[in-house]
């Protein structure tokens, strides 16, 4: 079983960045593939990026690549989102999910675990 803690999240002007952080339980983090969705207020939760398991492979949404990073830190058990360049329409809920296959993948179906999330907010 993993357990899934998002922080960081908070209100922000547009251009503006944040750093999500995700902490995961257990002891098979270094295994899992992790990935960030995010859900805005009536849309569907969408994929914005993910990472492999060794941190080799990384893969984004066309909507954030060039302002968002992932990463992880296997020896800490926790991933990270960095967001740069921050837009109105980022605004949502940020998921962190863990996911057995380990690629990163972009599909929420991949995922076994998530988190319950951390509201972004990004002012005009």
């Amino acid at each position: 079983q993993v357990q899934l803690v998002e922080s960081g999240g908070g209100l922000v002007q547009a251009g503006g960045s944040l750093r999500l952080s995700c902490a995961a339980s257990g002891r098979t983090f270094s295994t899992l593939g992790m990935g960030w969705f995010r859900q805005a207020p009536g849309k569907e939760r969408e994929f914005v990026a993910a990472i492999s398991w060794s941190g080799g492979n990384t893969n984004y949404a066309d909507s954030v690549k060039g302002r968002f990073t992932i990463a992880r830190d296997n020896a800490k058990n926790t991933s990270y989102l960095q967001m740069n360049s921050l837009k109105p329409e980022d605004t949502a809920i940020y998921y962190c999910a863990a996911g057995y296959r380990g690629i990163g993948s972009k599909w929420p179906v991949s995922y076994e675990y998530w988190g319950q999330g951390t509201q972004v907010t990004v002012s005009s």
